[in-house]
Formats: C-alpha cells, sequence, structure tokens
C-alpha cells in the first residue's frame, strides 16, 4: 500500500505513487480583464462628468438657450410684418433732383425772394415749375424757414432730396396727385444751405438706407 493510501481505504481507492496530486490555482486572466473593464467604465465616468462641468462653468446653458431665444425673435418679426411684405423689403429709390419739380413761392413781404430762390435751385439742378407769391392760406403766416408741400408720396422721396437745399423747412403733405413739391419760403428764410453742405447732405442720402431696429427686438 502506498503511503498516500489513507489508513482504512484500499482496493479501487487506493493511490499509487509516491508523488501528492498536482493543485492549480485558479487562472488570474479573468481577473486581469474584468479590472481592465472597470478600469475603463471608472475613465468614462469621469470624463463624462468633466465635461458636464465644462458645460456649466463656461455658458452651455446659453448656447442651448440662444436657439428658442432665436426662433422668438424670427417669430415677432413675423407678426410685426404687414401681409405681402418681407423683412428684406427696400426703401423706394430717392429721386434725382433734375427729377423733382419745384414750385417756389414767397409767403414773406420781401420782394423778388421767390425768383432768387429758385434761379439758384436751377443752377443746383433741380427742375423750376411756378415762382412767385404764396397763396393767401400761406401768405405772411408762414414763421419758419419754409414748408416744403406736395403729395404723401413725396414724403419719403421728393422731401428729403430738396430738404438738404433748405435747413429747418417743415415737411406737409396735401391731396394732389401730381409729383411736383411746393417751396413757400418763410419769414426766418435768410438763403439756401450752402452748396457745398448740402451736396454733402445729398451724398449722405444716396447711401443705403437700412431700417432701424425697434427697441422691443430682445437684440434679435
Amino acid at each position: 500500500m502506498s503511503m498516500l493510501t489513507p489508513p482504512g481505504m484500499g482496493g479501487k481507492y487506493r493511490i499509487t505513487g509516491d508523488k501528492y496530486p498536482r493543485m492549480r490555482r485558479p487562472s488570474g486572466r479573468r481577473r486581469i480583464v474584468l479590472a481592465v473593464i472597470a478600469s475603463a467604465v471608472a475613465v468614462g465616468l469621469i470624463g463624462w462628468g468633466t465635461l458636464q462641468l465644462i458645460d456649466v462653468f463656461t455658458g452651455g446653458d446659453k448656447a442651448s438657450a440662444a436657439a428658442p431665444a432665436a426662433k422668438d425673435c424670427d417669430r415677432d418679426r413675423k407678426q410685426a410684418a404687414p401681409a405681402g411684405s418681407s423683412d428684406a423689403a427696400k426703401p423706394k429709390p430717392l429721386p434725382e433732383p433734375g427729377q423733382i419739380k419745384v414750385n417756389v413761392f414767397n409767403a414773406t413781404p420781401r420782394g423778388g425772394l421767390a425768383k432768387d430762390t429758385a434761379d439758384e435751385l436751377k443752377k443746383r439742378g433741380f427742375a423750376i415749375g411756378e415762382v412767385g407769391n404764396a397763396t393767401k392760406a400761406f401768405d405772411k403766416k408762414v414763421k419758419g424757414t419754409g414748408i416744403l408741400l406736395g403729395a404723401k408720396s413725396a414724403a419719403d422721396t421728393a422731401f428729403p432730396v430738396l430738404g438738404t437745399q433748405l435747413a429747418g423747412a417743415e415737411a406737409k403733405t396735401d391731396g394732389r396727385k401730381g409729383g411736383e413739391v411746393d417751396l413757400i419760403l418763410g419769414t426766418k428764410f435768410k438763403d439756401l444751405t450752402k452748396k457745398a453742405d448740402a451736396d454733402k447732405a445729398l451724398a449722405e442720402l444716396a447711401k443705403p438706407r437700412s431700417t432701424p431696429a425697434k427697441s422691443g427686438d430682445k437684440n434679435c
């Protein structure tokens, strides 16, 4: 009987040989794989948390809030715009001085004022119509430098151009159908604007005009 056979056991339970059975330790490969997976998950969680902190401190929330704000601005513009119009609607083009027919009337007691003014306007390129004394409705009743009188359509076309020639002139509209404009000289009138200054003002008018933003546009 071998020394490895426990007392009282024999037969088929007998252990033969003179060496103990070799006992293997559990493989460490599984532990290594599990450790690697756990490390990868931990690194991922740390990275995700870091990105969240960066968004908080660098204004990520502001960027996300910008999209709804832009939609609100677009909605406000659409609601404010009249039917059939667009944001890119262009203003009416301003006429050249030669396209504006000016009637010059004198509402002051000074004689010859209308003719001298009409002659100067003609030199500056304006078309001249009637020249003479103002009607009773305006004669000696214009207290300022003068009045620009014309159709409603002249308010944003002829008036700005002719207004460069006479500082402080008051603009008024009436029910006329024609495109001519009346320049009624008032008691404070001394002379037309200096030609150099008038030409500079005309050059400014010729620049592209943009629609000013409304105060309630929410910084759109």
